[in-house]
């Protein structure tokens, strides 16, 4: 099966790079393309871990990087591998790799905290693990990598849901892959590929089903969908650009991106955490506002 796979492998580069075969290179030996494109979808940070600290929503590992110490916060839902695709457990003197999604809000902070999508655990098996956004064509610009997916390819989803090639377009993936071609973009068969997506709403859960599936912690804040857990409450949340306007009758709440400050029937209240834009359209609040609203 392995021989049928190197075979297919080189005359599949053939075939898309002309009458010269791109030669093949191991992940540890891969010469590193240059980046042309601006939009870096996963910020990376890579260290030993150093110290750990349990709390009761999650952990929190302190890692040894070059020129910093930053913090990663790790919960239940954080995937957690080895760079061959084995799901692992972290502990102290792990050398690890992890990915946190360029527009997740972080804590302004010294050391930085990070809440990572995937944390990869460095081996010495010669394995490479990377996690980015990948088009129709199976491209992420900004690695400069090309996935070839084949019949021996480990393909699964962060969320349990069934997935087959063709659901790998346009998504986050994290990848594992032992070859690259070298040609540019650099081409590759996958051993595994990990859709990163996220489950499904349900219209049916309650307002504690969402705050448990769906949040992220700052400064030991929890952050929760303000418009999701609003509208199940009966309110009205009309966008402002830079924030939310949620009312139902009399009380009103005039909230804004990045303030802790916010209006409530016209008096000035404040929040532990900012509210923040995790992703488009989608901002969150501290938990506190929607059990304030639940009264």
């Amino acid at each position: 099966m392995k021989m049928n796979k190197v075979v297919t492998f080189a005359m599949l580069a053939l075939l898309i790079g002309g009458v010269a075969v791109p030669q093949a290179v191991s992940a540890s030996d891969e010469e590193k393309a240059e980046v042309t494109s601006d939009e870096k979808a996963f910020i990376k940070v890579e260290g030993t871990i150093e110290g750990i600290e349990k709390n009761d929503e999650l952990t929190l590992y302190t890692i040894k990087g070059e020129e910093e110490s930053p913090v990663l916060a790790i919960t239940e839902e954080t995937l957690l591998f080895d760079n061959t695709g084995k799901k692992i457990e972290l502990k102290k003197g792990d050398k690890v790799s992890a990915y946190t999604r360029a527009d997740k809000p972080r804590i302004m902070i010294y050391p930085p905290q990070y809440t990572p999508d995937a944390v990869i655990v460095e081996t010495d098996i010669k394995t490479t693990a990377v996690v980015g956004i990948f088009d129709d064509e199976l491209v992420d610009s900004y690695l400069k990598l090309q996935l070839n997916i084949d019949d021996d390819t480990d393909i699964s989803s962060a969320s349990g849901n069934k997935v087959k090639a063709d659901d790998l377009k346009n998504k986050d993936l994290l990848v594992f892959y032992k070859e690259t071609t070298r040609s540019i973009p650099a081409q590759t068969m996958p051993e595994k590929v990990v859709v990163l997506d996220e489950n499904p709403v349900d219209e049916d859960a309650t307002v504690e089903q969402i705050i448990e599936d769906d949040h992220y912690m700052v400064d030991g804040v929890k952050m929760v969908p303000l418009r999701l857990l609003a509208e199940k409450l009966g309110y009205v949340v009309d966008s402002t650009g830079v924030g939310a306007i949620v009312s139902k009758g009399a009380p009103s709440y005039t909230i804004t991106r990045g303030q802790k400050e916010y209006d409530y029937n016209k008096s000035l209240m404040k929040f532990e955490a900012a509210p923040e834009l995790l992703e488009p359209r989608k901002t969150y609040v501290p938990v506190g506002l929607i059990e304030e609203m639940m009264k």
